[in-house]
């Protein structure tokens, strides 16, 4: 299998230089250049096999020659082996929407399905081919605890990880800031997540500063995180297919990078029976206004209760756009200059219809958001995290509907105490956290002062 950039400067790179790129080179992402197809005699073979053995058979065809088959399978085996449920990602019953958990790794949040592999991954390739990777990330919450878990204490890594001072939870910036692995380097930004994502950009786009210190991706601009998250809607359509009797299924996805749902685009075009991708957002409605007029245009960055999703700039975006547009470099990077220009792009007639096609796009409030988790909790007994209430409340009346649960409910406890007068109970991983010491750094939301840290952090290495 080999890699393109969505921007046409990058071509016929293998699995592993993809991901050690992460950013392509010309400032595109990387995508294939070809999907594989998934028959319906092999979703048939596919729909019992357990969580590892799936990803094995998702994964393997991307990856292709770059890694040998057994060293593939040991990497998977490896990485969900830090999951506290056995299924990894189970299915659960909850009135009449199934929902996929995707929160019982390390951290509690999405994330680690990627970022456990990924972290995993990174380490195998430096043990094989020799070198340093200095990996710099923006989270809006999950991300960075998450990717820190993946890598913390591995050899020949280094991780800097960029987050909003003061918007995000709590937890979420314990999760961080109490690892105090000496290859660990946390940073406030004062800014917004925009702005974290858009420093990540600017440092890898500066080509000689990317190449001097060997930096590294781990945000959904990373092609692996796209490819793990792929494996959990073939596994979920599997939990459910006995019950669907043939029809497809409808996902319900809390966005707000766009990768997450991305995946799920991606698992359609390879075969999977799914009806509707349901975009699920909050105030931050970016997405949600694209797939009703088919114009994409930044506005201010709402804090809301499900903070993970307080973005406007979607960074998986412009894969989609690759897609949408016939797989035409010329043209993306024409919408995409347009976006620079103007902070808008706007689509043809015949490509919205497309997009409205692909997707249902729904925007929750932090009022409904509340209701959501209220009466989920008073009619079974389920405590949803904030962004899984926007993912339930979005898919609401939907058929065969499954909501990926993004996040487990007691890293929000805040607005889940708000809603039903109580808290969710921690899990382990959570417990203890806000008694722990803390490292962190604050710096303003400039690129210099951003880039002078990470120098001086990696000249004062041992």
């Amino acid at each position: 299998m080999s890699y393109c950039s969505t921007r046409g400067g990058v071509a016929s790179v293998d699995f592993a230089d993809a991901v050690r790129m992460g950013l392509a080179t010309d400032g595109g992402l990387l995508v294939p250049e070809a999907l594989p197809s998934v028959t319906p005699q092999t979703l048939g073979e596919w729909r019992r096999l357990r969580f590892q053995d799936l990803a094995l058979e998702v994964m393997a065809p991307f990856v292709g020659d770059a890694l040998p088959r057994a060293d593939l399978v040991e990497l998977i085996d490896r990485s969900y082996a830090t999951f506290a449920h056995p299924e990894v990602t189970p299915v659960v019953e909850v009135g009449d929407t199934s929902i996929l958990e995707l929160f019982h790794g390390p951290t509690a949040a999405f994330k680690d399905v990627a970022l456990q592999f990924l972290g995993n991954l990174f380490e195998y390739l430096l043990a094989r081919d020799g070198g340093q990777l200095n990996i710099v990330g923006a989270t809006s919450g999950d991300t960075g605890s998450a990717a820190i878990a993946g890598v913390r204490g591995k050899d020949r890594i280094q991780i800097f990880i960029l987050h909003p001072q003061g918007r995000i939870s709590p937890i979420q910036e314990r999760q961080m800031t109490t690892v105090l692995d000496a290859n660990v380097h946390n940073v406030a930004l004062r800014g917004t997540f925009d702005d974290g994502q858009r420093l990540v950009k600017a440092l890898f786009n500066d080509l000689s500063f990317k190449e001097r210190y060997q930096l590294g991706a781990v945000n959904s601009i990373n092609w692996a995180r796209i490819l793990a998250q792929m494996v959990y809607y073939f596994y979920a359509w599997g939990r459910v297919a006995d019950r669907l009797r043939g029809r497809p299924v409808t996902f319900a996805v809390p966005t707000g990078n766009f990768g997450d749902i991305f995946a799920g685009y991606l698992a359609k075009r390879m075969g999977l029976p799914i009806e509707r991708l349901i975009l699920a957002t909050n105030r931050n409605d970016i997405l949600t206004r694209f797939v009703a007029s088919g114009a994409y245009a930044t506005g201010e960055v709402y804090a809301t209760l499900s903070p993970a999703m307080d973005i406007q700039i979607a960074s998986n975006f412009e894969r989609y756009l690759y897609y949408l547009v016939g797989e035409d470099p010329q043209r993306v990077r024409a919408l995409l200059d347009e976006m620079g220009r103007t902070g808008r792009l706007r689509v043809t007639g015949e490509e919205h219809a497309q997009v409205q096609r692909d997707f249902t796009a729904v925007a929750v409030d932090d009022a409904a958001t509340l209701a959501q988790i209220r009466e989920t909790y008073e009619t079974t007994g389920y405590i949803l995290d904030p962004h899984t209430a926007v993912g339930v409340r979005a898919g609401a009346g939907q058929a065969d509907l499954v909501c990926l649960a993004t996040a487990h409910p007691a890293k929000f406890n805040e607005a889940v105490r708000e809603a039903i007068g109580c808290a969710a109970p921690a899990p382990a991983s959570l417990r203890g956290l806000m008694d722990k010491p803390t490292r962190c750094v604050v710096l303003d939301a400039d690129i210099a002062a951003v880039r002078d840290y990470i120098g001086e952090a990696l000249a004062a290495r041992p």
